[in-house]
């Protein structure tokens, strides 16, 4: 088996993670898995959804979209269509689901924080890539809002990081681009955090089912990953 990208089957696509991409927002990062480009920006508005009102308890949520021509052809935008498609509506909310596990609701006040992540370039992996590089956005957010009196202190955060991981010609292999995925077998997405637990995963079997022992394989790789994905948000942190 060779991949198109010539990578080992464990090699992930250079990683980047930009902080400070967007002058306003309170936190913002372009994420770049090779090809696949992201804008992550977090908000921060006062208030709550009326379900928490008075709970003293704060709310992350998420929107994801893809550019018109972030793929091979134009594609029409969803607002021109008056509604959004199910694919996006399923990765925002896989978006919203696995930020919300970083920090304690608690710690933020009746705060809001929205994550955005616009998909500049796609190449496979976008969802993958808006959730590694959303977490270190919020960072970003929850240290503005301690600048701004919004909060007293910086609440703890457990890191968050996704990944793609896949059969392909019979192979597990990790981070899959376009080609590979649109031709895997199988295709996982994994979501996972910096203490080692998974929030979620994500597979389809495209060809035949897979068996224990793939998906197994499947999981240590995805865990590889991650311990990489963690690692370069930490450094992207430090200043």
């Amino acid at each position: 088996m060779q991949r198109p990208s010539e990578r080992a089957a464990d090699q992930m696509r250079q990683v980047t993670l930009t902080r400070h991409y967007t002058k306003h927002a309170e936190g913002s990062v372009l994420v770049e898995f090779g090809d696949t480009k992201v804008i992550c920006t977090v908000s921060v508005e006062a208030g709550v959804p009326r379900f928490l009102r008075g709970s003293g308890q704060g709310w992350v949520t998420a929107e994801y979209g893809m550019l018109p021509r972030s793929t091979g052809s134009r594609m029409q935008r969803e607002a021109s269509r008056g509604k959004q498609g199910g694919r996006t509506l399923e990765i925002q909310r896989l978006i919203g689901r696995s930020l919300r596990a970083a920090v304690d609701l608690k710690t933020l006040g009746e705060n809001t924080l929205y994550i955005d992540c616009d998909v500049i370039q796609a190449d496979g992996g976008t969802r993958t890539a808006s959730i590694t590089g959303a977490c270190v956005a919020l960072v970003d957010a929850l240290r503005a809002m301690k600048l701004r009196g919004a909060i007293k202190k910086v609440p703890e955060v457990q890191m968050i990081a996704a990944i793609s991981v896949g059969i392909y010609q019979g192979v597990p292999v990790l981070d899959l681009d376009y080609p590979e995925d649109s031709a895997a077998d199988t295709d996982l997405n994994v979501v996972m955090t910096d203490k080692g637990g998974f929030i979620e995963v994500q597979g389809t079997a495209e060809a035949a089912p897979f068996s224990p022992e793939d998906l197994n394989a499947m999981l240590a790789l995805a865990r590889k990953g991650t311990e990489e994905l963690f690692a370069l948000q930490l450094e992207a942190l430090k200043d």
